[in-house]
């Protein structure tokens, strides 16, 4: 079973935390639910969660509810820990290489200040 956690930027604060309470009611359940289908099934829909090419391992979470659509960026720790660090309202057909990018530093910066 996958465990997913929210990056924390060196403040404290978390991106993704702060993205998920600017959301309404319904809309912050849906992205829940999907949360909780990742963690809980073994072979989430490419619908919901797959890997983005061209990038640093990073996956995005794709949630669609009504006319909005919202991703969730991340990568995985090891095998079953995902660490999301990024979300936003995607409003174009591809993702913003800027929003790629901004997932990208916050992986580096979680692995630099990571305790071994």
């Amino acid at each position: 079973m996958r465990e997913i956690i929210f990056y924390h930027l060196e403040n404290g604060k978390s991106p993704v935390a702060d993205f998920l309470d600017s959301l309404d009611n319904k809309q912050a359940e849906k992205v829940f639910f999907v949360l909780d289908l990742i963690e809980t099934i073994d072979i989430v829909p490419r619908k919901f969660f797959k890997k983005l090419e061209a990038t640093s391992n990073i996956w995005e979470v794709r949630i669609q509810f009504a006319n909005d659509i919202f991703r969730l960026l991340g990568f995985f720790e090891d095998k079953e820990l995902i660490i999301l660090n990024h979300a936003f309202t995607k409003k174009s057909k591809k993702i913003p290489k800027k929003e790629i990018k901004i997932a990208e530093q916050r992986k580096k910066d979680y692995f630099s200040r990571r305790p071994v």
